[in-house]
């Protein structure tokens, strides 16, 4: 039987898609953060926080086995440069976590909370998978919003009409 842990192979998830999703908040500009493509969309600012804070939660998760939605604390970011260095604060975060975690620990219950409340719980190992997917999913929702914001769209799986080179 292999000694890796699931925490690994979230680890290695999740180092892949993080160059391509670093591409794509910091090809972002401020100037388009309350850009929308329609009224019920979320503003491009928004988003870009939004991927870029995700692998945070897969470290509360881990650490805390919880995340309150009354009480988490949102990143301010103040430029484009920042968040994407608060990105990488948070991938580094999540890939520390998720190189200690046993998988006994994974096993344990994450529960999402808002003011105490519990909204949901499912165990740690499940909503971590569903965190990098969560990431990967608002990543192609922001790589729409640079196309119809005719900004280079970054090469993700392979090259892209914008980036022909790996």
């Amino acid at each position: 039987m292999s000694n890796i842990t699931f925490g690994v192979e979230y680890l290695t998830e999740l180092e892949a898609e993080a160059a391509a999703t670093r591409k794509c908040i910091e090809r972002v500009p401020e100037t388009l953060y309350e850009w929308r493509p329609h009224e019920k969309s979320m503003n491009m600012g928004y988003l870009t926080h939004l991927v870029a804070e995700i692998p945070n939660w897969i470290t509360h998760m881990i650490l805390k086995s919880e995340i309150d939605l009354g009480t988490y604390q949102q990143y301010k970011a103040t430029s484009a440069s920042d968040l994407a260095k608060h990105f990488d604060r948070n991938i580094e975060g999540a890939k520390k976590a998720l190189m200690d975690v046993t998988n006994e620990r994974l096993k344990e219950p994450f529960y999402l909370k808002h003011n105490g409340q519990v909204i949901f719980t499912s165990s740690i190992k499940e909503n971590i998978g569903s965190s990098i997917n969560h990431m990967v999913h608002h990543r192609g929702q922001l790589t729409v919003y640079l196309r119809l914001n005719n900004l280079p769209v970054p090469s993700i799986y392979g090259p892209s009409a914008d980036d022909q080179a790996f």
